[in-house]
């Protein structure tokens, strides 16, 4: 382990074209998706460095689609305590791979403690929590940054350098054998019908549109044709429950605890609705179809950088957005967003009418 003396010097990176990188970010699955736009900018600059991140159990199967990524290291760590065993036993893992960057995402004091213990040469992030020391390639302006985004790319580019006028899409990508025994492994039927996906959990006061919203638009969808499938974690499972028993046979109760099978379920459909949330993230990064509910967020800061089939706002004009609910968006305009986007629906939903 390096001195603090020696930790605080900071290398030239190009000295360490093959040294690994390691990139600690935000512990939310829409902040994993977002990160990848980042780990392509690296790829782009140096195209030899592994990539890893640090992960929670949660989070980690988003990195097995993740192209670029090396591997995860999960580390399940309290959010308000700081046990410094913890942080000990992590410096010491990160020391075993030898990284050469770190690129520390959060502000807090405590997301830049482990690399520091491991002494890795360059660890980059934005000041904060007074965490002079820990971090050795200290960036600001952070605040006049105005989407997450844009402070993640920040520190993956040169000190002082502009931001890139684009930045590369997020990619999840899910092998189509997997989708194959994901389907089968489950017993969800091949009819040939179209296969809506919807997300009703929200991380959020007003995020998250009404269950009984969600089971009426599964409803009406099983019965002109669809088969619906309910994804979630167990947080979830009793509004999927209620959706399901509106619903009917065709709609699939398939939350569980494992977010990889909610990723391989969203590959696997034509269309997914979703909340403001994690998996809208996942979906529009994996390219399936996303009609994306809104409310106390604004899409312009908080959307993926992919693009979305439909974003549904409440109606009305609310000096401060915070205020805003999905309550107030009708089953009948997100109908309208599902039907635009699927226009074969359509097609087959008159046929039988």
């Amino acid at each position: 382990m390096l001195s603090v003396s020696q930790s605080l010097t900071v290398p030239d990176p190009a000295d360490r074209p093959d040294n690994p990188i390691l990139i600690v970010p935000y512990m939310w699955i829409g902040d994993f998706v977002r990160v990848h736009s980042a780990i392509r900018l690296l790829k782009q600059r140096w195209p030899q460095r592994p990539i890893d991140l640090l992960t929670s159990s949660l989070c980690a199967p988003i990195l097995d689609y993740l192209p670029g990524v090396r591997k995860g290291i999960i580390a399940d760590l309290p959010r308000r305590r700081l046990p410094f065993s913890q942080y000990a036993a992590l410096g010491k893992q990160f020391a075993k791979e030898r990284y050469g960057t770190v690129l520390v995402m959060p502000r807090t004091w405590k997301a830049a403690l482990a690399p520091f213990l491991a002494g890795i040469p360059e660890r980059t992030g934005f000041a904060g929590e007074f965490r002079f020391g820990l971090i050795n390639d200290m960036r600001f302006g952070e605040r006049k940054l105005e989407r997450m985004i844009d402070c993640f790319v920040a520190l993956t580019q040169p000190k002082h350098a502009a931001l890139p006028g684009a930045y590369p899409l997020p990619q999840i990508v899910v092998p189509p054998a997997e989708i194959e025994n994901w389907l089968s492994g489950n017993g969800l039927p091949k009819s040939g019908r179209r296969i809506v996906a919807i997300a009703p959990g929200a991380v959020g006061p007003g995020k998250a549109w009404p269950p009984e919203n969600y089971a009426a638009l599964a409803r009406i969808l099983a019965e002109q044709g669809a088969d619906v499938w309910v994804l979630g974690g167990p947080a979830e499972q009793a509004i999927a429950a209620q959706i399901v028993q509106t619903g009917g046979a065709s709609v699939y109760d398939l939350t569980g605890n494992d977010l990889r099978n909610a990723i391989v379920a969203l590959a696997g459909a034509d269309l997914a609705v979703t909340n403001d949330s994690g998996l809208m993230h996942i979906s529009a990064a994996i390219g399936t179809p996303t009609v994306a509910i809104f409310g106390p967020t604004s899409p312009r800061l908080w959307a993926p950088l992919n693009p979305l089939s439909a974003i549904i706002e409440p109606p009305g004009h609310y000096p401060n957005i915070k205020e805003r609910s999905t309550t107030g968006v009708t089953v009948d305009r997100v109908l309208d967003a599902v039907r635009r986007t699927l226009p074969r629906f359509t097609a087959a939903a008159t046929q039988r009418s």
